[in-house]
């Protein structure tokens, strides 16, 4: 006779066994991509100061935002005890490139030579206005924290293509704008409530990018596998008795990392790339944790099958002194990101290759802080800002949505968070509706109740 705790315990075990099986689903359309790059802004890139051309702005200039424009939006508590708000137009000039004439900021030569193949979002917004909870939302489209980042949802649902590596591959670079920047923390590539196989992977720079992977002094390849072989074996028992889904995933992620000692040294091995390549990614690529550094390795990872690689680039947080820090972190992203959509062009990689580039808000109109002839800084602005696509499916030289002409509210096909994440599990062939895990009593998703899939950017 089964007792009442061995019945539980096996029901248990069935319901974490079924809840893995509920993954890797079949895509219920035809995918465009196979795999994401998002390349996130942290801190907020001005979209005033890069592809949101404002001209009417500069006879504007140091006069009071109207009340008519900013309709009692909330301030940030750093603004909202100003007495002035005055209007601060871009000290960069703009130019019309390529067949689309899409207008680029001279911050950024390399990308306005690529914007034939990107797709620009004028329109985005989103419900936040403080750092910690829109990178929250932007990664997991929610803003508390505990939910699973939307590579992880990937992950869940797609799994990798590689059995070699994770997939889902996290790398993170300080930018030289503003060195202060807003921290980042790794529940923001966390798996949530999904089973812990299915978080993001961190990869550093240096000569161990991943900690812990390499063997100890005295244990070589032959004695590493026997011991992963017993742990196994002693592990099986425990999923047996009590049927714990993250005994899998420790079984899992324990032959994941023996693999990766063989696969992430040849990742992340570069001599073997050429000098037009680096030439191409600049030169930072060849210093390891560098955004160009990392931009490289996305796409030795998108060779390789990973699913979703998320690159975050820290400093563009820019309060104050915000035409010096950005000309910094224009030069440590422009030609980067612009070889990364040449580069997977090039080899036949950007067609089901989906490029995200953004950041989670966008910057006010009017000067924080003392508007100086060459000075000013800009607030936190979540009513507006731009991103852009590339590859994957979407539509290659497009400008969707529009704002108003003092870059303070949308004027034309709105996109909020929900409606990216969306898009982009519809690029992989996955309806957001029904990508669900069931925590809690509820199927929970990534776009939680919200978004609309914003047919008008796919081709």
């Amino acid at each position: 006779m089964i007792s009442r705790r061995e019945l539980l315990k096996t029901a248990a075990g069935t319901a974490a066994l079924a809840s893995l099986l509920d993954a890797q689903t079949t895509p219920q359309f035809p995918p465009t991509a196979k795999r994401v790059i998002y390349l996130f802004q942290s801190g907020a890139p001005s979209q005033m100061e890069l592809f949101d051309y404002k001209p009417k702005l500069t006879d504007l200039r140091a006069t009071e935002l109207p009340d008519s424009v900013r309709q009692g939006q909330r301030l940030t508590g750093m603004t909202s005890t100003q007495t002035s708000f005055p209007i601060a137009p871009s000290l960069f000039k703009f130019a019309q490139y390529g067949k689309s004439g899409a207008w680029v900021s001279e911050l950024m030569p390399h990308m306005s030579r690529v914007v034939d193949d990107l797709c620009f979002i004028k329109s985005m917004n989103t419900e936040q206005i403080n750092h910690d909870p829109a990178v929250t939302f932007c990664q997991t489209g929610f803003q508390l924290a505990g939910r699973p980042s939307i590579g992880s949802w990937l992950a869940y649902g797609l799994g990798s293509e590689n059995k070699e590596l994770p997939a889902f591959v996290v790398m993170i670079s300080q930018g030289s704008g503003n060195q202060a920047d807003q921290p980042l923390y790794d529940r923001l590539w966390g798996s949530g409530f999904l089973p812990s196989q299915y978080q993001g992977v961190k990869f550093r720079s240096g000569a161990d990018p991943v900690l812990y992977l390499s063997n100890p002094p005295g244990i070589d390849g032959a004695m590493r596998r026997r011991f992963l072989d017993d742990l196994a074996s002693l592990n099986q028992v425990n999923l047996g008795e009590y049927g714990d889904s993250e005994i899998s995933t420790r079984i899992s992620q324990y032959e994941m990392a023996y693999k990766m000692q063989a696969s992430v040294p040849e990742l992340t091995d570069l001599s073997k790339e050429s000098e037009r390549t680096f030439q191409l990614y600049g030169p930072d690529s060849r210093r390891p944790g560098s955004f160009a550094a990392n931009c490289l390795l996305a796409r030795r990872l998108a060779e390789r099958g990973v699913r979703f690689i998320q690159l975050f680039h820290r400093g563009w947080d820019q309060h104050t002194n915000l035409p010096k820090q950005i000309r910094g972190q224009a030069l440590d992203t422009d030609q980067p990101s612009a070889a990364l959509v040449q580069d997977l062009k090039e080899r036949g990689l950007l067609e089901d290759t989906l490029v995200v580039w953004g950041g989670e808000f966008g910057r006010t109109v009017y000067s924080q802080g003392k508007l100086t002839a060459d000075d000013y800084g800009r607030d936190h602005h979540p009513r507006c800002f731009t991103i852009w696509l590339a590859g994957g499916g979407v539509k290659p030289g497009l400008t969707f949505g529009e704002t108003d002409d003092f870059c303070y509210n949308i004027v034309r096909d709105p996109v909020d968070v929900h409606d990216l994440h969306a898009t982009i599990l519809r690029t992989l062939g996955i309806d957001h509706t029904k990508l669900t895990y069931k925590f809690q009593g509820r199927h929970f998703r990534l776009t939680d109740v919200k978004g609309n899939v914003v047919k008008e950017v796919l081709a």
